[in-house]
């Protein structure tokens, strides 16, 4: 794991280098991926990496636990609170009886706006935090989370992620930390799922698990097939 994190390292040199950039900009919510992207992203450019604590009608715990790496990392900082413009964008809208979901949403939307704000006055790359697992049954935000120039975790299960975290000494109470997108009070990613990510990571590693949970897998993944692909482009018959 640790020639893996070395090599994650290595990649977003190459990769902010290819783009002509000069270091990574990323959210750091406390939670154990993006203290993991945090750590890289120091690692990779350590004068040049950039957390953007966003909390938007969020828990305080959350804030604390960004802060905590932040301070473990020795971490530049800055805190974005998006509460009042969450709040703005649904007056404004004013959608009767509008889907929760579609209401929760609007949170990694804004913070995805926030991120290339700073991207691009800097002239920093966007990494996001999607794992593998995530990424495999649709569990981010289309243009929110998912919006982004790198996704380094994405060829790895959550375990891995595990893994590299206790690597990269990242605080034990961020390893113990309940999984959580942070969308509303007390919100749990399994909760959410309706299964475990040790289920889930069977299930990507070793094609196995329960047969009703494998099922619910593959739905997931495939109607969520579209977050992962670039949006379909018309090609008329004939062209003149």
């Amino acid at each position: 794991m640790e020639k893996v994190c070395n090599e994650i390292v290595e990649w977003l040199k190459a990769k902010v280098k290819e783009a002509g950039g000069k270091g990574l900009v990323f959210g750091l919510s406390g939670g154990i991926d993006s203290a993991v992207i945090a750590a890289l992203a120091k690692r990779a450019f350590p004068e040049n990496a950039l957390g953007i604590i966003m909390p938007c009608h969020s828990d305080p715990k959350d804030e604390e636990d960004g802060l905590l790496v932040a301070r473990e990392l020795d971490l530049k900082t800055v805190k974005v609170d998006l509460s009042n413009t969450f709040d703005e964008l649904v007056k404004s809208a004013a959608i009767e009886e509008a889907n929760n979901l579609a209401i929760a949403n609007i949170k990694p939307r804004l913070r995805m706006t926030t991120l290339y704000y700073f991207a691009q006055n800097y002239n920093y790359l966007v990494v996001g935090s999607s794992n593998k697992s995530e990424f495999t049954i649709g569990y981010f935000t289309k243009h929110g989370d998912s919006g982004v120039d790198l996704l380094p975790l994405a060829s790895f299960v959550k375990r891995d992620i595990y893994r590299m975290a206790e690597l990269l000494n990242i605080p034990r109470e961020i390893i113990e930390k309940p999984p959580s997108a942070g969308l509303w009070e007390n919100q749990t990613d399994e909760d959410e799922m309706g299964f475990g990510y040790d289920v889930l990571d069977d299930y990507i590693l070793n094609r196995s698990g329960p047969e009703e949970i494998v099922e619910r897998i593959e739905k997931m993944n495939k109607a969520s097939e579209h977050k992962r692909n670039y949006p379909p482009i018309f090609i008329p018959e004939n062209r003149n």
